[in-house]
């Protein structure tokens, strides 16, 4: 098969060989496979696949079950399934857990269900697992346009949240057409006062965050009372200072979370639990997959540069 493989930090179209269905495995022939900012990281060196997952990026496609492998009850060859994946995704088939299986939602295509796995399990493990979101709070999203913004501004309205969400300027009508109630400018805007007086004073109770150290301090300072931040990544860096009186007073929590080097059996339980709660919410239209292009699996590093540039709203697809 073809597959993307990482050369001197580019990404090259190789042949390589087709994977092969293991104990609890299916082979997905790829119809489409999304790109995110941990495949960047990937490439750059910075990110690399946990033990025993695929060497090839891509952490979430679309497609046909083409083998079913022993032990695998409920599947079979010729199914249209979406999936959630620890490596493989940028390549024409990929061996897939059975656990980490969704099925195609009713009334998408196999190229809109692949934009959905991974933001959807990212988010839901993160705000509603973890942070526990309740109708009638406030949750604040940072990187309102990415993919993982788009798809958590959705899900926190379908859930009766307020939804606050940093953006530049040329994405707020978007965002706003997604549900957003208030997006800000974080290049000309503080987000901090902006959501303090959009919320008469009270903050967000949940905060959902991309960028890390540069954030920490002001995101604990935007927290409400018994207000819980969820940390998913680190686009302004690692390591950062924290007033943990000010954190105390509050009665906040912070998570730092990842999902790609989870155990099988955890990501079999987000995958059910976004199955369970969330793919209804898809089907009934309240949540929809926002697709900003669709590549050739050749441009693969095109695709790269397009989610690094941030031009994009939602997600870049790559198509084998």
């Amino acid at each position: 098969m073809q597959a993307i493989v990482i050369e001197d930090k580019r990404l090259v179209l190789r042949e390589v060989p087709d994977p092969v269905a293991g104990e609890g495995e299916v082979v997905v022939d790829v119809t489409a496979a999304g790109v995110n900012r941990a495949d960047v990281s990937q490439r750059q060196g910075f990110y690399p696949p946990p033990p025993g997952a695929s060497e090839y990026p891509g952490l979430e496609c679309a497609g046909v079950i083409s083998a079913v492998g022993p032990g695998v009850p409920g599947h079979h060859v010729g199914e249209r399934v979406a999936a959630l994946l620890a490596g493989g995704g940028y390549a024409e088939q990929v061996a897939v857990p059975a656990g980490q299986l969704l099925p195609v939602p009713t009334g998408l295509s196999l190229r809109e269900a692949a934009a959905l796995p991974e933001v959807a399990c990212t988010v839901w493990s993160n705000v509603v697992d973890l942070a526990r979101l309740r109708k009638g709070e406030t949750l604040l999203v940072h990187g309102g346009g990415s993919g993982i913004g788009t798809f958590a501004i959705q899900l926190g309205k379908a859930l009766g949240a307020t939804v606050v969400t940093t953006a530049r300027a040329a994405k707020h009508d978007g965002l706003t057409g997604l549900g957003a109630d208030l997006v800000i400018d974080y290049t000309t805007d503080d987000f901090v006062a902006a959501t303090k007086d959009f919320t008469g004073g009270r903050g967000a109770d949940v905060v959902l965050d991309i960028v890390g150290a540069k954030y920490l301090q002001r995101n604990v300072e935007v927290l409400a009372p018994d207000g819980r931040l969820a940390i998913i990544g680190f686009q302004g860096g690692r390591t950062a200072e924290l007033d943990l009186g000010l954190l105390m007073a509050k009665r906040g929590r912070i998570s730092a979370t990842g999902l790609r080097a989870r155990g099988l059996a955890d990501k079999a339980r987000v995958v059910a639990g976004v199955r369970r709660e969330v793919w209804p919410l898809v089907e009934a239209g309240a949540i929809k997959p926002i697709v900003h292009d669709t590549l050739p699996l050749a441009a693969a590093q095109e695709a790269h540069e397009l989610v690094e540039s941030s031009e994009h709203v939602g997600k870049v697809l790559l198509l084998p």
